[in-house]
């Protein structure tokens, strides 16, 4: 079974930054991509960014373009979230996702291996 454990949250002030990391055991030989989504309050878990592991390709939700930037350690097996000029609309708990599913075209496509952390909070004050 694969558990992935997000750290790095908390709180920051608007146009501050903050560095999610999520490190994953179990089955680790699986060529997993990885990804973060987030969930904020009264609403429904969206994609944030994912980054391959064939060539280590990254996918981005338009709105953190430019001030997020996913990369991974496939040694470690932990992918990394730095985020940069944070807003209060980034406001969520952000989960990390490890697996086979991929964003393609604006849609989310679950694998047949999908594994979810318990998520760790992040908070942008105005």
């Amino acid at each position: 079974q694969v558990q992935p454990v997000e750290s790095g949250g908390g709180l920051v002030q608007a146009g501050g930054s903050l560095s999610l990391s999520c490190a994953f055991s179990g089955r680790t030989s699986s060529n997993y991509n990885m990804a973060w989504f987030r969930q904020a309050p009264g609403t429904e878990r969206e994609f944030v960014a994912q980054i391959t592991w064939t060539y280590g390709y990254t996918y981005y939700k338009d709105s953190v373009k430019g001030r997020f930037t996913i990369s991974r350690d496939n040694a470690k097996n932990t992918v990394y979230l730095q985020m940069n000029s944070l807003k209060p609309e980034d406001t969520a708990i952000y989960y990390c996702n490890v697996g086979h599913g991929l964003y393609y075209d604006g849609s989310w496509y679950p694998g047949t291996e999908d594994y979810w952390g318990r998520g760790t909070r992040v908070t942008v004050s105005s």
